[in-house]
């Protein structure tokens, strides 16, 4: 008698939460992606989604709907599922009372992305640069003393970027050790996840 396997449940592709906005103290700074935010651009922060997805968000309470590309991490507020650009916000209607109630459809991912359902990867970031030899020599720096230092290059529109990181770590409080035990070089640690 051969015991039969339950089936693996299917990725969820719809979610439902609270989608907040962001969008002056943010623009012109880097997002995850390595692109440089837009406010104006209709994109969307989330730790739901890989970067450079696409999601369908519609706000519950008026109907409206607008496509985002995920180019950013975040938000990291409790409750929240997507951060939208100033661009995307206005359009749902969300900018007035700062947050909404939204459906999320996810459209598509990027080739090569992890499936949707599997348990986020957390990288420390200590750099992002426009130069490989910049981004090389720092890589070249801290693997004296940990072993799983790398630059990631990142294509965003039609500039590229080098991230120097660590990991990935399963969870993260071990992202958070490591940028801890990182701080004291002086660089700007972020945690990411993907």
């Amino acid at each position: 008698m051969v015991a039969s396997v339950p089936a693996a449940p299917a990725p969820a592709y719809s979610q439902f939460g609270v989608a907040s906005w962001y969008g002056p103290g943010f623009n012109g700074y880097a997002t995850s992606s390595g692109e440089i935010y837009n406010q104006d651009d209709v994109t969307a922060a989330s730790t739901l989604y890989p970067l450079g997805s696409h999601v369908m968000v519609t706000n519950l309470d008026n109907g409206r709907s607008v496509e985002v590309r995920i180019n950013d991490h975040g938000p990291y507020l409790k409750g929240r599922k997507i951060d939208l650009s100033r661009k995307a916000a206005t359009v749902l209607g969300v900018t007035g009372p700062g947050t909404a109630r939204v459906r999320l459809d996810l459209l598509t991912v990027p080739p090569g992305a992890s499936p949707i359902g599997t348990p986020p990867r957390y990288f420390v970031q200590l750099g992002s640069f426009a130069s490989p030899a910049n981004a090389n020599h720092l890589r070249s720096q801290l693997s004296a003393y940990y072993p799983d230092v790398r630059v990631d290059q990142v294509d965003a529109g039609r500039h590229r970027y080098y991230r120097v990181r660590m990991g990935g770590f399963a969870t993260r409080r071990e992202a958070q050790a490591r940028a801890d035990q990182s701080s004291r070089f002086g660089l700007p640690i972020i945690i990411v996840s993907e």
